[in-house]
């Protein structure tokens, strides 16, 4: 029994049995102030700069995107050992 889970459920590549605790940092978007060359609907070249601010909101969409990186890591490593050993994990 441990008394704390400051290692996230894994040490040393190895599941405590804890919960697999993850934390991950998204950096902010940024518009693009530099005047970028494009065209119209008509075809004509045009030039196109962003004013103000028109950020999208990320930090929505980061959680779930974070959690299916963790379960496709989690699915790839059990298919490795099942694939190494001819066994499902408690088998």
């Amino acid at each position: 029994v441990f008394l704390s889970n400051n290692a996230g459920g894994i040490l040393g590549g190895i599941s405590t049995g804890q919960a697999i605790v993850a934390r991950f940092a998204v950096k902010p978007t940024s518009s693009i102030l530099t005047p970028r060359k494009s065209i119209d609907k008509d075809g004509n070249d045009v030039e196109v700069m962003t004013k103000g601010r028109h950020d999208p909101c990320v930090g929505i969409r980061a959680v779930p995107i974070g959690e299916a990186m963790v379960a496709c890591a989690i699915a790839d490593h059990y298919l490795r050992h099942r694939g190494q050993t001819g066994k499902g994990v408690g088998q």
